[in-house]
């Protein structure tokens, strides 16, 4: 019975408002552990219904102060008279409510809350663990039962003692006055229940009768009675739970996970991270006297988990210390925590370093590990060794085991998925493509790769270093560089003014200060990146959190390398490259295996040295973002200038480059770090030749290494995440660390397969795209002019404005305000441009590949930002495969046709009639290969331009050639997806008119969606204007499959009437003859005539999409977050939750960040319901694209793709048809719907009785 029970008893309230009181003082003391243990440790043994005890961990308290612990012994000391008083009246109910006993762990005068023994102080030191469900608690003290521990003694209140010999005579006495036997009796439902057993049957109706003794007048009264305690009991039962609901979100509850392959949030990454930089650089005293400061600190100590103990245990092991690695694993102890492997295999480490250890030391500690259920050949498969770890750790076991070897795994698991059995089980007839390379051109591409890797940056040259050199642009570049030099002294100084300040300043108990972060590199790299990021910075200026995110973040990538290289993995990672080129090299043996498996195979068998997969954390959002504030910090007040510098007539005074300032953005204001007219002035003019980036913008220079799992792949050295997240969400990582590492094998070697693709640069269109780009641009052919051809920004004195009018000021104001936009729109898409086509050029002599990683939906993306496949028209134009392969005797059609579609035309013709199309237009076709600047200029009107003009000159050079079909071709043919969310949805509601309209039922003239929904629109239109409505009059003649598909294709991904009206209006615009003034009313209409022909011409997507929306919204109502699994395995939640702010203190200003990923906070229902039924269709495109990728990859085929839009040579278009047609059908032939609704309802509904019982009581 619990304390709450006293509710019921009138006597009793004064006692209970008492206790109330003293639960609040004592909590607001850090002492409320005591009635935590108190009222959670009840077990009761009610079996309708099943009220749950809670399991909860306490630490023994420390009072500070001698006062203290006099308050907390005389509070449980009214604890026990209290209880000793619930007992006794306890004894008053009987027959039907009986309930469970009581047990305590008393308080020890000392006020350290449990005793142990005959000390006042757990010996072990660690977290007194109460009991759980199906525990009792021994006569000394100790859990019993399923998952009990150690027995420890407690010793008994004389109220206890007491209490058990009254309870016992009155029980005695109660049974023979009703005659009741101490025998197993039958419930009403005819189950046998034990004596003592809890059981709650409350009567409802009085007098009635149980059994012969209810016929007597004493026992009836007595019956009623009980019926009116046992009622009010059951309303203090609902009370009580709601109190337990509140202590288990008051009180905070320690979870303890001793696996390391998750960290954890908040302040446990935080404290990691810092001590993973201490150790970095050194600071050895710090790290141990935070950890110290944390332990000793209860209120903090439950905040520490194995891992952060292990940080200094790895650095005590490599000292050698054996006498730190036994306080350490005190520590372990008295903070309750279980060594885990990584534990153990830092103490062997130090016994293999320590010479002539004993071996009985060794035995113990293999023995305590076997006794923790951990076995030594899962140290050696588990942990993550750095250096000379695992030999360390080899060799202690040796001392006693001279025999043991660890085993090798060289089962290959395969995925479970169906739709894959055949890729991992028929390899027979595999053709895996090789590469075009020597095994010694590979491994050279390897090192240059390695060496950009382990440089962080490179510089290339501008493309616009091509114009001629003026005096001018000398003299500012000469200036620039001069005061480069000025500022780079001036940061290193003030860097190592204020590390020595940060360093002699005495740290606070619990402050994490960002001294260890500015101590991993020298001050010359930290300024280095400074500078790099000045040169970057746009005339309009960047936000503050912006700024200081890639400051952090390349700090951070900095110290990964750095920490690789650090852990001596560099020359294992080559030794591994080396071999796994054999499997790509031309010159060498064929094999059977996919990449995945030949590096997982090479890995086992290296498996001396540091593990290839490092164990470095990634950094908390709020470290990057503090750490880059202090950057930023340092740059506003160190770097200055001459303010004469340009104009000598102005006074000279030293001027701040940089100034931060305040704007408003969306109602919100935003700090803004903006760099001074000077320094903008300076750097246009000088027009400088050189650019520099980040090693992971460029593509690479080998092939990537291959995703083994979600944590290793890609880059060499660079980390790189396989699952792209919001910055400081885990929810992927957690579901992928639970997958078995078979589920995810089809998606990581799809993304191999992508990756593996190799590529080299059109040279003959990159040198037209570059002199448009020189000669001012083009805007019609996505080539933006240059910030000269930006309008000017007019100044107005305080004079001239004087003499404006009210309504002619905010005319002007208007203007300047669209100016300014329009300038800072040019600039982004400048640089944008300039970065493209400078990293294109400086690739232009080279073969490069661009590894893959994926979103949180599976769709895939090339990890370099700037420049890849997925670009812009002018991106994808520049870009062939490096493999060339013959035309053969279809591939020249192809071409051809693929010319047509990129011209936009004939979208309703067939193949025939596309083909004969191209054959009529030879001439223009020839013409615009000869002559694209001067000519007829015939591409310049397709929907890609630059595109066509490419496939224009591979045309040509193919009909030039002696015989086309042995014409080597590099041209990537694009087969581009009908819509393909509406085949999706089509296929999954077998809905055969949708089918037909988006090509997955044959026909003899392909289907335009897109042209098929403006012809609907269009009669809607005729309608509505015999009817007299202006703007269906105004609309007649401008409605077109341009203006309509951009919200066809984007409506099935969850566009909304007002994103959708926003669309038509930009198309509406893009219109010359339109008239502007009916922009809105046309797009308003348009919208809503689109959404009705969809919905006459899809009825079963509307119908899917609600059931995804609805299913969404309850998901999310009852408080979690909707997940689901695609048919390859891959997990997938969506990171929609309420947005969270948190306030960041920096030096310059003060941040706030929105956090809408944190997964304490609840579900964000509305983007919960909206987002799923367009990610889950994103799910499916990518699966089948996966799919295409693999058996492609199986067949021979160079195979890429742009989500929706397949590539492979001219040659094979064919197969790869036949391929993504027959994946397509496999795909949908399995119950996807079913499939999904299943898992919703074992996730989400498999609690749903219990939850009901819960609600209703």
């Amino acid at each position: 019975m619990s304390l709450l029970r006293l509710c019921a008893l009138p006597k009793c309230l004064s006692g209970l408002i008492l206790l109330e009181r003293s639960v609040r003082r004592v909590s607001n003391a850090g002492h409320c552990h005591y009635f935590l243990t108190l009222r959670n440790n009840v077990e009761r043994r009610i079996s309708d219904p099943p009220w749950t005890s809670q399991r909860r961990h306490f630490s023994a308290l420390i009072p500070k102060k001698e006062d203290g612990k006099k308050r907390v012994w005389e509070q449980s000391q009214l604890l026990d008279v209290l209880e000793a008083r619930i007992q006794q009246l306890q004894s008053d109910i009987v027959l039907d409510v009986q309930h469970a006993k009581v047990q305590f762990v008393n308080a020890s005068k000392s006020g350290r809350g449990a005793s142990s023994g005959k000390s006042h102080k757990n010996v072990s030191g660690g977290r007194t663990e109460l009991p759980k469900v199906g525990q009792t608690i021994s006569k000394g003290g100790g859990q019993t039962g399923k998952g009990g521990g150690k027995d420890a003694s407690v010793y008994k209140s004389r109220w206890m003692e007491k209490l058990i010999q009254e309870k016992t005579t009155k029980t005695k006495k109660l049974n023979l006055k009703l005659g009741i036997e101490d025998k197993p009796v039958k419930s009403r439902k005819g189950k046998l229940i034990l004596p003592g057993t809890a059981q709650k049957n409350i009567l409802t109706k009085a007098g009635k009768k149980t059994g012969k003794a209810s016929k007597e007048p004493e026992l009836a009264e007595l019956e009623r009675k009980t019926e009116a305690k046992a009622q009010e009991l059951a309303e203090v039962e609902k009370l009580e739970w709601k109190l337990n609901q509140w202590a288990m979100s008051a009180s905070p509850e320690l979870v303890q996970d001793n696996s390391e392959a998750r960290m954890y949030e908040g302040v446990q990454l935080s404290v990691h991270c810092y001590l993973e930089a201490c150790v970095f650089c050194g600071d050895i005293d710090r790290a141990q006297r935070l950890l110290l400061t944390h332990h000793r600190m209860i209120s903090r100590r439950n905040l520490l988990n194995i891992g952060l103990y292990n940080v200094m245990m790895r650095v005590w092991a490599k000292k050698g210390s054996l006498n730190q690695i036994g306080r350490m694993f005190i520590l372990v102890e008295e903070a309750g925590l279980k060594p885990n492997l990584t534990s153990y295999c830092a103490a062997l480490e130090c016994m293999g370093r320590t010479p002539n250890c004993s071996p009985k030391v060794i035995n113990r500690v293999l023995r305590q590990m076997k006794e923790d259920g951990l076995c030594v050949e899962e140290l050696f498969r588990l942990c993550v060794f750095r250096q000379d770890e695992r030999d360390m750790v080899l060799r202690a076991i040796h001392t006693v085991e001279p025999d043991f070897q660890p085993s090798i795994n060289t089962v290959l698991h395969t995925c479970s998925s169906p739709l894959v059995k055949d890729f991992y089980t028929e390899r027979a007839d595999a053709k895996y493509p090789k590469l075009a390379f020597s095994l010694e051109e590979l491994r050279e591409r390897f090192s240059r790769q390695l060496s950009m890797e382990q440089a962080s940056t490179i510089t290339i040259h501008s493309v616009e270093a091509m114009k001629p050199v003026t005096p001018h642009m000398a003299k500012m570049r000469a200036l620039l560089a001069e005061q480069r030099m000025v500022w780079h002294k001036a940061l290193v100084g003030a860097l190592r003014e204020s590390n020595m300040i940060l360093a002699s300043i005495t740290p606070k108990a619990v402050r994490l200060s960002l001294y260890p972060y500015l101590c991993l590199m020298d001050q010359k790299d930290y300024v280095d990146i400074m500078i790099q990021s000045l040169s970057n910075l746009p005339p309009s200026g960047e936000s503050l959190h912006i700024l200081a995110k890639e400051l952090g973040n390349r700090v951070h990538n900095k110290f990964c390398i750095r920490m690789k290289s650090h852990n001596q993995m560099v020359d294992k990672l080559s030794h591994i490259y080396n071999e796994y080129a054999e499997l790509l090299a031309k010159d060498s043996q064929d094999f059977d295996v996919l990449p995945r498996e030949r590096w997982w195979k090479l890995e086992a068998e290296h498996s001396s040295g540091p593990s290839l997969l490092g164990d470095n954390t990634q950094w908390p959002h709020t470290v990057v973002v503090e750490l880059g504030t202090y950057l930023v910090d340092l740059m506003v007040k160190h770097m200055k200038v001459n303010s004469d510098i340009l104009n000598p007539a102005n006074d000279r005074k030293f001027i701040p480059v940089l100034y931060h300032m305040y704007t408003f953005r969306s109602n919100k204001q935003v700090g803004f770090i903006k760099p001074h007219p000077i320094l903008t002035q300076m750097q246009q003019d000088a027009m400088e030749t050189t650019l520099t980036f980040d090693s992971y913008v460029m593509p690479m220079l080998c092939p990537p290494v291959p995703w083994t799992s979600a944590k290793f792949g890609a880059y060499l050295l660079t980390p790189t995440k396989m699952m792209r997240t919001v910055v400081g969400a885990n929810q992927h990582e957690i579901l992928l660390e639970k997958c078995q590492d078979a589920d995810l094998h089809a998606v990581l070697d799809s993304l191999n397969q992508l990756g593996n693709a190799a590529w080299r640069i059109n040279q003959p269109l990159l040198d037209i795209i570059i002199s448009v780009f020189n000669d001012k641009g083009n805007e019609k052919l996505d080539i933006p002019p240059p910030n000269s051809e930006a309008p000017k920004i007019l100044r107005y004195s305080q004079q001239d404005l004087a003499t404006y009018s009210s309504a002619e000021k905010a005319h002007l104001k208007r203007e300047l305000v669209k100016a300014k936009k329009k300038c800072s729109e040019m600039h982004s898409l400048r640089m944008d441009a300039l970065y493209k086509l400078s990293i294109a050029n400086h690739m232009r002599d080279e073969v490069f590949w661009f590894p893959h990683n994926m979103d949180f939906r599976g769709r895939t993306y090339p990890c370099p930002p700037y420049f890849n496949h997925l670009g812009s028209d002018v991106t994808r134009a520049i870009l062939v495969f490096a493999e060339g392969k013959p035309l053969g005797p279809g591939g020249l059609k192809w071409l051809k046709i693929h010319l047509v579609n990129l011209t936009g035309l004939k979208k309703r013709s067939s193949l025939a009639g596309r083909l004969e199309y191209a054959n009529t237009i030879m001439d223009d076709i020839l013409d615009s290969a000869d002559n694209p600047l001067n000519g007829k200029k015939w591409w310049q009107n397709a929907d890609e331009p630059w595109q066509a003009l490419a496939c224009c000159m591979e045309i040509a050079n193919a009909v030039r050639s002696p015989d086309p079909t042995h014409f080597i071709s590099h041209f990537p043919v694009h087969q581009d997806g009908s819509c393909n969310g509406l085949q999706h949805y089509a296929a999954l509601g077998r809905d055969v008119i949708g089918a037909t309209s988006v090509n997955l039922i044959p026909c003899e003239v392909p289907q335009d969606v897109y042209s098929g929904v403006a012809q609907q629109v269009e009669e809607f239109r005729a309608r509505d204007s015999e009817k007299g409505l202006k703007i269906a009059q105004v609309l007649e003649g401008f409605i077109s499959r341009k203006v309509v598909k951009q919200t066809v294709m984007t409506v099935v991904y969850g566009v909304t009437r007002y994103g959708g009206r926003l669309q038509i209006e930009k198309r509406l615009k893009e219109v010359d003859d339109f008239p502007k003034e009916y922009v809105w009313d046309a797009s308003h209409y348009l919208v809503q005539q689109v959404f009705s022909s969809l919905k006459e011409m899809f009825t079963g997507t509307r119908e899917i999409q609600d059931w995804l929306t609805e299913s969404a919204r309850l998901i999310a109502k009852s408080g979690n977050t909707v997940e689901w699994v695609t048919p390859l395995g891959l997990p997938i939640i969506q990171p929609y939750h309420r947005t969270r702010t948190q306030m960041l203190k920096g030096t310059i200003q003060d941040l706030s960040l929105q956090i809408t990923h944190d997964s304490k906070q609840k579900p964000d229902t509305v983007k919960q319901k909206n987002a799923f039924p367009p990610n889950f269709i994103h799910s499916l495109d990518s699966t089948h694209m996966m799919l295409t990728a693999l058996y492609c990859y199986s067949a021979g085929l160079t195979f890429v793709s742009v989500h929706d839009c397949f590539w492979t040579h001219a040659l094979t278009v064919d197969t790869m048809n036949k391929v993504c047609r027959e994946q397509f059908v496999a795909l949908h032939s399995q119950p996807i719907l079913q499939e999904l609704s299943n898992f919703l309802l074992q996730k989400y509904c498999s609690g749903l009785s219990h939850v009901c019982i819960k609600q209703r009581l």
